[in-house]
């Protein structure tokens, strides 16, 4: 089975949630069969260093348009397509994806999600067609309303409107244009079924490569006390931007009176300003970092303050891998399998936040069996390989029931 993997961005490295999805899943798939994977990339990004490459049949950079110019931006908000399609459109990228397609034949195709939607009509008109698999990371229409109703600034939350409409009746067309798609989580996928009943929707979760986190376990708990509350994600996304920035100013200083000597660690790429400037005594903002295993060992739980976005949160994921206690709001566990009080504790304001931790402060025997209980649930249900092989049977169904 030879399957062509093609993602909106460069996979390496893999830093943020996008790209560890496309990586992982990618990586699963060529455990298993012949992948070529596809990258789009923009006039001024370099070819980056492919790590482990060497297990893909053939790895692809081509060369997309510029995204944000005037042009698109215009087109973005008077229609019909919207700017985050726009950005991932372009017809050079569009003739390297069909000359790769007709230089060799592939089975299957999976494409990375609705920014991709451009080169999906190409696709399905190949003389001999591949079975086509579409993997949605978020419902971005949904995480574009919620990001407009918390919105202040009244321009960019009518541009968000206006972009979350365009967004749906894209998402319409990506479902038409394909028979089969995995999304992130069961309640995405219910989502989805409400609009296109006849769509064969399955469910693939993000993961995380429980493995690496074992070498914490076997370390056992640090001498001195744990003193981090960590959280980690992308420092460029505006969710992530939203929670942190409202846990700082709206939690932390009734936590740090209570813990003065807990200190918040932030740590994610490229920090914006915002983000930055919380920085102090007791906050500590890393930005980009190399390995995110030592934050992990040094934290007392992690914190998932979000308020806004949607899918499966992988910092949740690689927290409960490391064996550290996860609080967070609803949302922020949204997508993910879990129950209150047995592997997580939610918890949506302030006060809840602040009690939590007091939990967990007082409560060694708490703070093992939410370590151990979230340890067996991602060991379960949410390892790559677990995930991987999931994926690897979707393409086989589709490729049989595409075949004469």
């Amino acid at each position: 089975m030879r399957i062509l993997f093609l993602c909106a961005h460069q996979v390496w490295p893999p830093t943020t949630g996008a790209r560890l999805r496309n990586f992982h899943l990618a990586n699963a798939l060529a455990a298993r069969c012949a992948v070529t994977l596809v990258q789009l990339r923009p006039p001024n990004e370099s070819i980056a260093a492919a790590d482990g490459a060497g297990r893909f049949e053939r790895v692809v950079a081509l060369e997309k348009d510029r995204s944000y110019t005037p042009s698109k931006i215009l087109q973005g908000l008077i229609g019909p397509s919207p700017l985050p399609v726009l950005n991932y459109s372009s017809p050079q990228a569009a003739n390297g994806l069909r000359q790769l397609l007709l230089e060799q034949p592939f089975d299957g195709v999976q494409v990375e999600g609705i920014h991709l939607l451009s080169y999906l009509a190409g696709i399905n008109a190949l003389p001999q067609k591949p079975a086509i698999v579409v993997d949605w990371h978020n419902i971005e229409s949904e995480l574009m309303r919620r990001y407009a109703a918390t919105e202040a600034n009244w321009p960019k939350r009518l541009a968000a409107r206006r972009t979350a409409t365009l967004l749906e009746r894209a998402e319409q067309r990506l479902l038409s244009g394909a028979p089969v798609h995995t999304v992130a989580s069961a309640r995405e996928r219910e989502v989805l079924l409400a609009r296109s009943p006849r769509n064969d929707i399955r469910v693939i979760p993000n993961g995380v490569e429980t493995s690496r986190f074992l070498q914490i376990i076997r370390e056992g708990p640090p001498a001195a006390p744990k003193r981090s509350l960590l959280f980690v994600g992308s420092m460029d996304y505006h969710a992530n931007i939203d929670g942190v920035t409202w846990f700082a100013r709206a939690a932390w200083p009734a936590i740090h009176a209570a813990f003065p000597d807990l200190i918040f660690t932030i740590v994610g790429r490229e920090p914006v300003p915002e983000i930055r400037n919380l920085a102090s005594g007791s906050v500590r903002v890393t930005g980009t970092v190399d390995d995110v295993l030592p934050y992990y060992r040094d934290a007392f739980a992690v914190i998932v303050p979000l308020r806004v976005g949607g899918g499966t949160r992988l910092k949740i994921l690689e927290a409960m891998a490391a064996g550290v206690p996860v609080i967070s709001t609803a949302l922020g566990a949204e997508g993910i399998e879990v129950t209150n009080d047995t592997n997580i504790l939610l918890a949506d304001d302030p006060a809840q936040i602040l009690s939590a931790l007091q939990r967990l402060h007082r409560d060694t025997d708490l703070q093992r069996r939410l370590a151990a209980a979230g340890r067996l649930l991602v060991a379960q249900k949410y390892d790559w390989d677990v995930l991987g092989e999931a994926l690897y049977l979707v393409h086989q169904e589709r490729i049989a029931a595409a075949r004469p």
